[in-house]
C-alpha cells in the first residue's frame, strides 16, 4: 500500500474520532445530551440508543460495501483493483471489532452493576 493510502485511510481515522468527540455528551445546565426533559418534566433517553444504532448501522453498510466490491473484484470488473477491496474489508473488520467491543464492555458494565451489593 502507498503512503498515500495510509496517510488517506489516516485521514478518515482522524475524520471519525473528530465526528465521534463531536456528539460526546455535553453538560447543558445539568443535564446531558443522554437525558433531556421533556415538556412534561420527563427524562427522555433516546440518544444513546440512537448512537448505538447509528454506529451497528454504519458498519453494516462498511460491510456490505466490502462484500460488493470483493464480488466486483471476482467478477473482473474494471477500476476495482485488490488493494481498494482489501482496504474496504480492513476498514468493515476494524468497525465490527469496534462495535464488538462496545458490546463486551456493556455487558461487562451491566454484569458489574448486577452483581454490587445492595
Amino acid at each position: 500500500m502507498s503512503s498515500m493510502q495510509v496517510e488517506a485511510v489516516l485521514a478518515q481515522i482522524r475524520a471519525m474520532q473528530g465526528q465521534l468527540q463531536s456528539q460526546r455528551p455535553q453538560a447543558v445546565g445539568g443535564e446531558s445530551l443522554l437525558q433531556s426533559t421533556g415538556a412534561s418534566g420527563q427524562v427522555e433517553a433516546g440518544s444513546f440508543a440512537q448512537v448505538l444504532r447509528q454506529g451497528v448501522s454504519q458498519v453494516n453498510q462498511m460491510q456490505q460495501s466490502a462484500s460488493s466490491m470483493a464480488a466486483g473484484f471476482e467478477r473482473g470488473d474494471p477500476g476495482i483493483e485488490l488493494a481498494d477491496v482489501m482496504l474496504q474489508m480492513q476498514k468493515a473488520s476494524v468497525g465490527f471489532r469496534a462495535v464488538t467491543e462496545v458490546r463486551n464492555r456493556l455487558v461487562s458494565a451491566y454484569q458489574d452493576i448486577m452483581n454490587m451489593p445492595i
